[in-house]
């Protein structure tokens, strides 16, 4: 991913627990997002460089951005703020991406999709049963990830089940297999999202279903290929 630009003055505040806090509108961060903002959403990952990029990028492109550099700090963050979404880098020291999911998911309901550079079966069979509503692989500059961004905001404003969720099953049922699935297709044959969904849709032509339908079989047999290798 490129350097990151530097941010515009008063661009990020501090945060507590070492994270920082962008405001598109200039507010501070309060309980609900700043009516200007598109939404608040907390970005975490280990790698410095990455999360001021990411935080830069979607702060410009008017989101209230909390930023943090590990799992604790994201956990402590999310229960002061309250986003709205969380983007989560999946291996980092202390706790994981997924032990960060679970908890916004159980604790907070908090939706969250993931930024990653694995996509292996594994990975994805988690990001799939923790509910996720997309699965983005790096590497990825800023340019193609506010897109998956709204995308989920989009979501979440048209099912408001999926930002308070009854437990964690219900938020089980509400994963879109889709964009995991065209995650699974780039890695396994090096295509762009664009090339994998239309491959998704083509597969799913040939057997006359729905490109949901063949996404969900797509991510029962990675499933059952992560079962068989435990």
């Amino acid at each position: 991913m490129s350097s990151a630009p530097s941010p515009s003055p008063g661009g990020f505040a501090s945060g507590h627990a070492g994270g920082h806090a962008s405001d598109p509108a200039g507010g501070a961060a309060g309980t609900a997002a700043s009516p200007a903002s598109k939404g608040r959403i907390l970005v975490v990952d280990d790698d410095r460089l990455v999360l001021a990029t990411v935080a830069h990028g979607l702060a410009q492109a008017g989101y209230e951005v909390i930023d943090a550099d590990n799992g604790d700090d994201a956990i402590l963050l999310a229960r002061e703020h309250r986003p709205q979404l969380a983007l989560l880098d999946i291996r980092m020291e202390g706790k994981s991406g997924f032990d960060v999911a679970a908890t916004l998911r159980d604790a907070y309901r908090i939706p969250f999709m993931f930024l990653s550079a694995f996509s292996d079966e594994a990975t994805v069979a988690e990001v799939q049963r923790l509910g996720a509503l997309a699965y983005l692989v790096k590497p990825l500059d800023v340019g193609q990830i506010v897109p998956g961004v709204e995308a989920a905001f989009a979501r979440i404003k048209a099912e408001p089940a999926l930002a308070a969720p009854s437990g964690p099953a219900a938020r089980d049922g509400l994963s879109d297999p889709v964009p995991l699935a065209v995650g699974i297709l780039m890695h396994r044959h090096s295509l762009t999202r664009t090339q994998a969904f239309a491959r998704l849709q083509r597969l799913a032509t040939e057997l006359g279903i729905s490109a949901a339908a063949q996404a969900d079989r797509l991510l029962g047999a990675v499933e059952e290929l992560a079962r068989s290798s435990e």
